[in-house]
């Protein structure tokens, strides 16, 4: 069996992710989403609220593709938790130069932990590239409209839970 991991905070899953998740999913036949528990970026949402959210969105997918689609969370060295999931290859998504650089060097030190997993990278779609968590939750916050960038259930969370933040 053909094991991939996407790993990410997913605060909030976006458009983005489930492209990569959607043009991952041949590659493989169970891909594992790494939610990273990540208590220090403060995350919006639970870990629990993002699991849940990468399972529904995730369920449709996984049934068009035929592919396993699971969400994991992890706070250990993302090689530790590729290891514990069986995959032999770890997902990235890019959008810019700015994440080739990072995700680069990333790559150097994780192959030197464990060379027998590869990692993967994907171009995001020219129409996700500009998606950013990060940015999101900040319109959002500032009551921008968020509807182009994620799934109508993740805005729904993001209204609710920014109207009880108000």
């Amino acid at each position: 069996m053909r094991i991939g991991l996407y790993p990410g905070t997913f605060d909030p899953i976006t458009l983005g992710h489930m492209d990569i998740i959607r043009r991952a999913s041949p590659m493989v036949d169970r891909l594992v989403i790494g939610v990273a528990i990540n208590r220090d970026k403060g995350p919006l949402f639970s870990l629990e609220e993002r699991v849940a959210m990468i399972e529904a969105e995730c369920a449709k997918l996984s049934d068009q593709t035929g592919t396993e689609i699971v969400a994991h969370p992890f706070d250990n060295l993302l090689i530790d938790c590729a290891r514990d999931v069986g995959a032999q290859i770890i997902v990235r998504g890019l959008r810019a130069v700015a994440d080739f650089e990072y995700e680069f060097q990333m790559v150097g030190m994780n192959r030197k932990l464990d060379d027998s997993i590869e990692t993967v990278f994907l171009m995001a779609e020219a129409e996700h590239q500009a998606i950013a968590s990060k940015l999101v939750k900040e319109i959002a916050r500032l009551g921008g409209d968020v509807s182009k960038f994620v799934t109508p259930l993740v805005n729904d969370a993001m209204r609710q839970r920014f109207a009880k933040q108000a």
